[in-house]
């Protein structure tokens, strides 16, 4: 199961991830493949990239796709990228020597594979670009989207909502009768069958093995999460969506891409015609509502705040009741139609996402009937979703949550607000090499949020981490100075200690959240993974002050 935790820029080796897991790359690569995969000539792959075939031996057969050489299996087509510090072509010996039947590359890496005797009997393809060949060749060599078996497939982007969104989406597939499959931080499955992954984003040549996989086990549909990396580093390359959605677009991910213009215009490269037949765009804030009026593909558009002016949504969200610690609501089209649908899970974004979700299953082509019968009968919004407002305790409410940027904490202390009579107590940190600029914003949310404000380390990864924390730290004292909040703010480190420390402080009445990990079980310092899970750490120490922990229970916040 991939860790879902937040990545840091740069590769070990082009195509490869910088997490290592016990489970090796062939070994990954294996796994998301499909039993069988026809051979396809490699004259056909040059002749779909407008190269010459004539000096390719016609015999030479493709079965498999790869950009770790590492990963490669016998059958493959290597592609031999340049990476941030070494050329895959300086691995293509070991490609060769795993089984690679071809290379693929650009100008810089056939002069370096011409130079190694040894790879003369390999043909070699060379272009421009070959990073933008990745996606469409991969889908031509897993024909994972056959069109005469076509598998309706969702995808979701935004900053937060991301995991909830398709979570919720699979279980109202799965009560309409379709076979399910996902594509996630969270998880990897095919079938109701999970796919052990040491990746956080598969790269384009695994996602279209995994959709061959699917397809392979008999799967009708399937949700995928979208992130900016994934659009921007070319993983979904190749991939047509039969309907995409959008949750929102909040700051997060400005080490990448610079500004939130940028950001923006990486999620709007996924509503094109090229990738999405169809899209379903919420339109409560500004990004949302450009995003819908400037996409060249149908647009349905919805508000989960009507009474935000100018939204003009096709289905906004209505009839809004708090139901336990979940919600029932209506979905309200312009012409008439209503769908009545319920969530269990608390929060108003967990009413977005499942509007988002639901909206999405409509789009693809389900019947508004058929919709509101499967949520009559299955109340698929009340779907587990690991790490994602995850009980561990009721007196007090202990919670942990995914939260790891501004809007997202945000929201997060508003949803568990309303089941404090007493203090709301939270424990969270920021990400080292990470977008610094969210740092104070995150400790000015914070302090405004909660009673006591326990700041802490999340990944430092190669930071110092008391650097972070003062920055997080400046941003809540700030806050709190300004406007007289009166909260408490502790530093605490490290994170284990500041749990137990957040624990001591609370009576029965309050309520604890830990944000920022979720499902994470390891934590980065240095280059170095240790073992971290907040919802261990959080029952350990309920337990040791005398409270009593609950069972696994998650409860997502829609945190990306």
């Amino acid at each position: 199961m991939p860790t879902g935790r937040k990545p840091i820029p740069g590769d070990s080796q082009p195509g490869g991830d910088t997490q290592q897991r016990a489970q090796s790359p062939r070994d990954q690569a294996a796994a998301f493949r499909p039993a069988r995969v026809a051979p396809i000539p490699l004259t056909q792959i040059a002749r779909l990239l407008g190269l010459p075939e004539e000096t390719i031996d016609p015999e030479v057969e493709v079965t498999g796709a790869s950009l770790d050489s590492r990963a490669v299996l016998p059958g493959d087509l290597y592609f031999a990228l340049p990476g941030a510090t070494r050329h895959g072509a300086d691995f293509a010996h070991q490609a060769v020597d795993a089984g690679a039947v071809a290379v693929l590359t650009d100008d810089q890496g056939a002069r370096q594979l011409a130079l190694d005797d040894a790879l003369e009997r390999v043909p070699v393809l060379v272009l421009d670009r070959p990073r933008a060949a990745v996606g469409p060749v991969s889908a031509r060599v897993y024909r994972s989207q056959d069109s005469g078996d076509p598998m309706l497939l969702i995808g979701v982007t935004g900053t937060n909502g991301k995991t909830t969104t398709t979570y919720f989406a699979n279980a109202l597939l799965s009560a309409l009768g379709h076979r399910t499959g996902l594509i996630g931080t969270i998880e990897i499955s095919a079938g109701g069958t999970p796919i052990p992954s040491r990746l956080t984003t598969p790269e384009s040549t695994d996602v279209h093995a995994l959709l061959a996989l699917m397809r392979e086990r008999g799967v009708t549909a399937a949700s995928m999460e979208v992130s900016s990396h994934a659009i921007e580093f070319g993983r979904v390359d190749g991939v047509r969506y039969s309907a995409v959605g959008f949750s929102n677009l909040t700051q997060d991910h400005l080490d990448l891409h610079g500004t939130m213009e940028e950001y923006f215009l990486a999620k709007a490269a996924l509503f094109t015609p090229e990738r999405a037949a169809r899209a379903v765009v919420t339109v409560d804030d500004a990004w949302g509502r450009r995003l819908a009026a400037e996409a060249p593909i149908p647009v349905t558009t919805l508000s989960v705040s009507p009474d935000i002016p100018g939204t003009g949504a096709d289905w906004t969200v209505a009839a809004v009741q708090r139901r336990g610690l979940g919600t029932a609501f209506e979905l309200r089209h312009r012409d008439g139609d209503t769908l009545r649908a319920h969530t269990g899970l608390p929060g108003g974004f967990n009413v977005a996402n499942a509007a988002l979700a639901t909206l999405l299953v409509v789009s693809a082509g389900a019947a508004l009937a058929d919709v509101q019968s499967a949520l009559d009968a299955a109340d698929p919004f009340s779907v587990d979703v690991p790490g994602r407002m995850q009980l561990v305790g009721t007196e007090p409410a202990a919670v942990v949550d995914f939260a790891h940027n501004p809007d997202a904490l945000e929201r997060a202390l508003e949803a568990v607000r309303p089941a404090a009579p007493g203090r709301l107590i939270v424990v969270f940190g920021a990400t080292g090499q990470r977008d610094v600029g969210k740092r104070p914003i995150m400790g000015a949310v914070a302090a405004r949020g909660a009673d006591v404000v326990v700041v802490t380390d999340d990944d430092p990864h190669d930071e110092d981490a008391a650097g972070i924390r003062a920055e997080v730290l400046e941003g809540a004292r700030a806050e709190d100075s300004a406007h007289g909040l009166g909260r408490r703010i502790d530093e605490v480190a490290p994170r284990a200690e500041a749990i137990r420390h957040a624990v001591s402080l609370a009576a029965r009445q309050d309520v604890i959240l830990v944000a920022g990990r979720g499902h994470e079980t390891v934590q980065e310092v240095s280059g170095v993974d240790h073992a971290l899970d907040d919802r261990t750490e959080l029952r350990a120490a309920m337990v040791a002050h005398g409270f009593t922990a609950v069972g696994a229970e998650p409860i997502e916040s829609g945190k990306e």
